[in-house]
């Protein structure tokens, strides 16, 4: 099934585009890379230096670019939860 704006919350965010819009943290808002591992909480996002961040999801709103350059805006505290979970819902 192919990932869109409605339904980005039932897929997987590994390897998705992201930059992180707005954040409670000014040292974590505008940071950008590809999503490269996820946990209940965290976001990990590799930049274009290839160091990793790791971003609480909850507080954050996030951007994520689907294909053809579509972007989406999704707040953190809806991806809460497992992945394997989030999924599933």
């Amino acid at each position: 099934m192919k990932i869109t704006s409605s339904n980005l919350l039932q897929h997987e965010l590994m390897g998705l585009k992201t930059e992180v819009e707005e954040s409670s943290n000014s040292n974590v808002s505008g940071i950008c890379g590809t999503v490269v591992d996820e946990t209940r909480n965290m976001l990990v996002i590799e930049n274009e230096r290839r160091k990793e961040k790791k971003i609480p999801k909850a507080g954050n709103i996030f951007i994520f670019e689907l294909n053809e350059g579509v972007r989406v805006r999704v707040k953190g505290d809806m991806l809460v939860s497992r992945p394997e979970d989030r999924i599933k819902k």
